[in-house]
């Protein structure tokens, strides 16, 4: 159960420093008009995703 959440963190982590990196790709949707502002992340969604994918067949591999 450590190990789980040891690897859990790690994901995490890597997960904020992407998006922090990362965080307003070309592809992102963002409208914003008076009061309202509305920001969807599809791009940053699909890296995040991709290396997410990643890193959970390289842990997988390891095993």
């Amino acid at each position: 159960m450590g190990k789980l959440f040891i690897v859990l963190g790690i994901v995490f982590i890597i997960i904020g420093v992407i998006w922090t990196l990362f965080g307003k790709l070309p592809g992102d949707i963002s409208f914003k008009r008076g009061n309202f502002s509305f920001h969807f992340p599809i791009m940053t969604s699909i890296v995040v995703s991709i290396v997410l994918s990643l890193i959970l067949y390289l842990i997988g591999k390891l095993k």
